[in-house]
């Protein structure tokens, strides 16, 4: 069930967890805020949301629920290396990130944990920015160890191997979840390849706009949301994106060239 809620004079939200998002993570008691809409149907509160923070006269989002909540399930794709965990965002946008993802799995050399709240918060508080990605943020796998260690690291260890098998199991193809989401929206049935590519320069836009204004949030999201349409895009042709990629991979893999003012210029016969 999807709630839209109120915070007097702040703003309207959608969230599926009102405790977890509006008193745990926003501090509002329950006198503070009050519930205008439940639905479960994730269309029309991602629409009413904008509808009615119009209307109150609030600050209207940007972007939809519906497309921040799949930026935020494709987006939590942890990069563990021997040393790190890192997350698919900035520090600010962290805890909103691992709120909409508690029960994922951490596996690291040192151990198998399950994102719960109490870890959550440890990571919020220990987190740094990524020295080569601003739009990342990162922890140390050993000092995640040491505080599994403080906590009872064989029962953390029990609660991974606990989880339903669903958790359990290795994440599916980025790509499979992209076009099992579009299928479910109907992209597939009601969309055609012209009004996907009228998509793609759009989102080519955002991108021009990212780098004129050297925002790396904004660039990482205009790239992921044109792999997105490129995908559909395959899709609507009856192709796969990966084999796309493949056969252009194959082409480019022994091609000659030299770089000519910043551009890659290939070498002719």
């Amino acid at each position: 069930m999807y709630y839209i809620y109120h915070i007097f004079g702040k703003k309207i939200g959608v969230t599926r967890n009102l405790n977890s998002r509006v008193t745990s993570q926003q501090g509002y008691k329950e006198d503070e805020y009050e519930v205008l809409e439940t639905s479960d149907d994730i269309d029309y509160v991602s629409d009413r949301e904008l509808e009615l923070q119009s209307i109150y006269g609030y600050k209207v989002d940007r972007q939809s629920y519906k497309n921040l909540t799949q930026k935020k399930l494709n987006k939590m794709k942890l990069n563990v290396t021997e040393q790190t965990t890192t997350f698919p965002c900035p520090i600010n946008k962290l805890k909103g990130n691992l709120s909409d993802n508690l029960g994922i799995k951490i596996e690291t050399g040192f151990g198998k944990y399950v994102l719960t709240k109490e870890l959550s918060d440890w990571i919020i508080n220990n987190a740094s920015t990524s020295m080569f990605n601003p739009a990342r943020s990162y922890i140390y796998n050993k000092a995640l160890d040491e505080f599994a260690q403080s906590l009872g690291k064989k029962s953390m260890a029990m609660e991974y191997y606990n989880q339903p098998e669903s958790v359990k199991v290795d994440d599916p193809n980025i790509y499979d979840l992209i076009r099992q989401w579009a299928d479910e929206r109907g992209i597939y049935r009601n969309g055609d390849t012209k009004t996907q590519y009228v998509k793609l320069l759009e989102e080519s836009g955002e991108l021009a706009r990212a780098i004129l204004k050297d925002d790396k949030v904004e660039f990482v999201d205009a790239i992921g949301d044109m792999v997105v349409v490129l995908t559909n895009l395959a899709a609507l042709e009856g192709l796969k994106i990966e084999d796309c990629v493949t056969s252009a991979y194959e082409v480019i893999a022994s091609r000659k060239g030299s770089m000519v003012n910043g551009t890659f210029v290939k070498q002719t016969l």
